[in-house]
């Protein structure tokens, strides 16, 4: 007996409602993204591996999924990497491309190979698919949609205020109410770093201050000491973990603390406008706040970091984020490249819309009318009609076999569809057609326009 057939971990199948579902937020998305100026690229789901290693800190490269060379993939193997077990320096040799961990890299990779045919200022917005070989569980999977906008070519800090815009335009109309958007500024997480003398551990300071929300002040103490810096350094940042008040009074406070470091007070300075002219401008339901613990662990953000949070009511992670990074492209050999974009997550905005229940009815709608099958005369006959109906943008179907009418009844009240038309022979003399509510159970005979105008 053949067992099973069954899909990896971390990755799902789609119903028709749910791909309707994920289709109404991805055209709300797309939308806006055109409406803010910005163009649609795609690129391979695979990569050349170097492109993609490196570029997300030791954590990020642990999640990329590598694909074995083609053929006899271990005869090109080195032999002593082999032997040894090393599993890290023998994936090189091995393995040459690795699906995309996100869509920033590629889209860098991107700019830099069509520079000459791009112009700049760029706005590009890409939705596809990205892989990460992480631990699957609620709102994370191994296979998922990002949606990403990104400007290359401006360092102006508008677009940063534009971005958190189009943020808020997206969710309010998706009738997500109280969402948050955190923001933080690389250069004040490296002036944190200068002024508590752990400059040289600022990849490590970032990433265990980024878990603050996952493990607590005592987790990320304990993970800072495990990476090597001090006590006394610790010590010195204890004011973040409870760093509260207005956005104002955040960013005063950080710039009493940032004072000796030209780098920090530069940090400041952005976010300074950057909320200011948010908050003068108006959101009309997102919630901007300042989130020093934010870092995002990513190497390639040098400025604005941000993430979004769903509303309270929900408990999942975060459901978008992005920053600056002036230096990404300078990695594939184009300097002076500034860049900054924001990412949607589409499969956790899905669940939180569909938990808060915020999906119209319409979003699934399937067929409107399903012509019952009487035979070939009759099928030709609706078929006409089904033409015409269709060419109205009216959406009908007719059941395809001669099957007995409590079938074909039935079959229309599992899709849900509302009408059924009914086409016999007294029809067809009378070029008429019969319209059955299927949930009020009432019958009526309309000519093609009658019955056109009531499937509208």
């Amino acid at each position: 007996m053949a067992s099973k057939p069954s899909i990896p971990k971390g990755t799902r199948d789609f119903s028709p409602a749910e791909v309707a579902k994920r289709q109404y937020i991805i055209q709300i998305i797309k939308n806006n993204f055109e409406k803010f100026g910005f163009q649609p690229i795609e690129t391979p789901s695979f990569e050349n591996s170097e492109t993609l290693m490196g570029k997300y800190g030791e954590e990020g490269d642990r999640l990329i999924f590598k694909i074995l060379n083609s053929g006899d993939y271990l005869a090109k193997a080195n032999v002593a990497y082999l032997d040894d077990k090393d599993s890290t320096k023998l994936t090189s040799s091995i393995s040459e491309k690795a699906l995309r961990y996100d869509l920033t890299v590629p889209f860098a990779r991107y700019v830099v190979q069509h520079q000459n045919d791009i112009e700049f200022p760029f706005k590009r917005y890409q939705i596809q698919p990205v892989w990460r070989a992480d631990r699957p569980q609620k709102g994370r999977f191994r296979e998922f949609f990002q949606c990403d906008a990104d400007v290359v070519g401006s360092k102006s800090l508008w677009q940063e205020v534009e971005l958190v815009q189009l943020y808020d335009t997206v969710f309010t109309e998706l009738g997500l109410k109280g969402v948050t958007i955190k923001i933080n500024n690389r250069k004040i997480l490296s002036g944190i770093a200068e002024v508590i003398g752990a400059s040289d551990k600022l990849i490590d300071f970032t990433v265990a201050l980024d878990k603050l929300d996952k493990i607590g002040e005592d987790g990320v103490k304990k993970e800072m000491i495990e990476k090597g810096i001090g006590a006394e350094a610790i010590e010195k940042v204890q004011p973040l973990f409870n760093f509260t008040g207005t956005i104002t009074e955040k960013i005063e406070k950080l710039g009493l603390l940032l004072a000796s470091s030209e780098e920090g007070m530069k940090g400041v300075e952005e976010l300074r406008f950057i909320c200011e002219n948010v908050t003068k401008l108006g959101l009309s339901s997102a919630i901007l706040d300042l989130d020093v613990t934010l870092a995002r662990g990513l190497n390639y953000y040098t400025g604005a970091i941000f993430e979004v949070g769903p509303p309270r009511e929900v408990a999942m992670g975060s459901i978008g984020g992005g920053g600056r990074y002036d230096d990404l492209t300078g990695i594939f050999g184009l300097k002076n490249m500034s860049g900054v974009g924001i990412s949607f997550g589409l499969d956790r905005i899905y669940l939180v819309v569909e938990e808060l229940n915020l999906f119209p009815e319409t979003v699934t709608a399937t067929s409107k009318g399903l012509f019952i099958n009487y035979g070939d005369a009759e099928a030709f006959y609706a078929l006409q009609a089904i033409q015409k109906l269709r060419a109205a943008g009216i959406k009908v179907e007719l059941y395809p076999d001669n099957a007995k009418m409590a079938k074909q009844f039935q079959h229309a009240d599992k899709r849900n569809i509302p009408f059924a038309v009914i086409v016999g022979e007294q029809e067809i003399a009378l070029n008429s057609f019969s319209l059955k509510n299927l949930v009020s159970g009432e019958q009526v005979s309309l000519d093609f326009e009658g019955l056109k105008k009531a499937l509208l």
